[in-house]
């Protein structure tokens, strides 16, 4: 184990402690995640724990994790899926329940097309946002109401990353330029659709299971947004083999059209602009960016 890996599982536990938990007896370092350092809190008197914090503080006022946990309420309260117990959540830990790791079964990815679907249907809303701003990894997210999804999307969740000092440094004033082109054309490049909560940051390593293997969500940055923000991200970043069939049933369920395959780098823009902004290595985003910008780089 590194000097590192010690430093950051005894930040964890400091912090457990600070917020009530003071029973910890180890933290197992855990991978996956991107924007915080995470572990699993192993207790003397209570069941274990998953445990994050940020190694550098987020945007803003810093609650993100009050925000976190507030959106698997939302999504657990509001939209029926399934999301860990929120044990601690302030302005330095969040703690949830433990859940397991999902099953490699198409049957699995299956029935979360179906919890999606209904997520999604059962929330529609009249306007876009949410009742305050949140966090994407550890950039704050603009949830302003808005009664226009095109704007939305445009000021909110494309060109709100264009000030960012990486996504400068990573995109040149043409690349600029086609990002602002591409905004104007949203109406024409997108179909209209109504807003309902999503998850917002849904790609495949926060899709977990319960202890009776039905699919949970974890890492949410919700808002009232297109049904198809949470679908780009899964499409787009690696799904496993077995989640074929999760696109196929959410698409009878939600009567897609067979065109959607190809509105999803326009709709992935805004997280592969949330990577660049945020991560030296950005995992070939900008290169992304690039190519699904370059139809949009000449004028007309």
């Amino acid at each position: 184990m590194s000097r590192e890996t010690v430093l950051s599982a005894t930040d964890l536990a400091q912090r457990l402690s600070r917020a009530g938990i003071r029973d910890v007896v180890a933290v197992e370092p855990v991978s996956g995640g991107l924007a915080a350092i995470a572990g699993i809190a192993r207790r003397a008197d209570a069941p274990s724990v998953f445990v994050k914090a940020f190694a550098a503080a987020p945007d803003g006022d810093g609650n993100a994790f009050v925000a976190e946990a507030e959106g698997l309420a939302a999504l657990r309260e509001l939209g029926g899926l399934a999301t860990p117990e929120v044990i601690v959540a302030d302005r330095e830990v969040l703690a949830l329940s433990l859940l397991q790791p999902r099953p490699r079964s198409a049957a699995f990815w299956e029935q979360f097309a179906h919890a999606l679907a209904r997520a999604h249907t059962s929330t529609v809303h009249p306007r876009f946002g949410w009742h305050r701003d949140n966090w994407l990894g550890r950039r704050r997210q603009v949830n302003t109401w808005a009664d226009d999804g095109f704007a939305f999307f445009a000021e909110h969740r494309l060109l709100r990353w264009l000030p960012e000092p990486r996504v400068e440094a990573a995109l040149d004033r043409a690349d600029r330029a086609a990002l602002e082109r591409l905004c104007a054309r949203l109406p024409e490049l997108l179909p209209d659709r109504p807003a309902c909560l999503t998850h917002g940051d849904l790609w495949a390593q926060n899709v977990l299971a319960t202890a009776d293997g039905r699919a949970a969500v974890i890492d949410p940055a919700v808002s009232y947004m297109w049904a198809e923000v949470d679908l780009a991200h899964l499409w787009t970043t690696a799904p496993p083999p077995e989640s074929r069939r999760f696109f196929e049933v959410y698409a009878e369920l939600t009567g897609l059209d067979a065109g959607w395959p190809a509105r999803m780098p326009i709709v992935q823009l805004r997280q592969h602009l949330a990577v660049v902004a945020q991560f030296d290595d950005d995992w070939g985003a900008a290169e992304i960016i690039r190519t699904t910008l370059a139809p949009f780089r000449a004028a007309g």
